[in-house]
């Protein structure tokens, strides 16, 4: 991986990322930056390796006061299904202000999670690619906007099996008693 992002990276820096570029165009754009992305991507990633919890590892420390369960997911996958207590915040609504309104800190301890790690409830967590996992994004996403206490749910979880609390409108019913 870091042979292919560092040619990749020099091939960005050195203008050859295959634009369409012609004569007298301008594609510079001072709110981009690639080779920052993949810099942090792959500073992000390795931590990332250290940073997976089992679920029951997940479920401990999400018991702790000050520590924030996040869903990336979009609104409507939340609803259907989240685990109990996570805030929803659709990665396509990351923005340094919005981030700061649900985590009270950048040394706040963030708890994610992602359709790939649930099975069994495909309306509420649909499988995307395994490269393009939210957890990978995610947590590349919460890095470079500072956060470093963030922790990833690792296992694949069977949503009928799972000792993680559910809610949502497809919740299973409690159990009485």
């Amino acid at each position: 991986m870091r042979t292919s992002a560092l040619c990749l990276t020099a091939m960005l820096l050195a203008g050859g990322g295959g634009a369409a570029a012609g004569p007298g165009r301008e594609l510079a754009n001072p709110k981009i930056d690639a080779p920052e992305f993949l810099r942090l991507s792959e500073e992000a990633i390795l931590r990332r390796e250290s940073r997976r919890l089992s679920e029951a590892e997940f479920l401990r420390l999400a018991a702790r006061p000050g520590t924030v369960v996040l869903d990336a997911r979009s609104r409507d996958k939340y609803e259907r299904l989240h685990v109990r207590g996570a805030l929803s915040l659709p990665f396509t609504d990351f923005t340094a202000e919005s981030l700061a309104r649900v985590l009270p800190s950048r040394s706040t301890p963030v708890l994610i999670y992602c359709n790939n790690n649930f099975a069994g409830a495909e309306e509420a967590f649909p499988a995307k690619l395994a490269p393009a996992a939210l957890n990978l994004s995610t947590y590349v996403a919460l890095y470079t906007y500072g956060y470093r206490e963030v922790w990833e749910l690792g296992p694949l979880v069977d949503v009928a099996a799972t000792r993680l609390p559910l809610a949502g409108a497809d919740a299973p019913p409690a159990p009485s008693g």
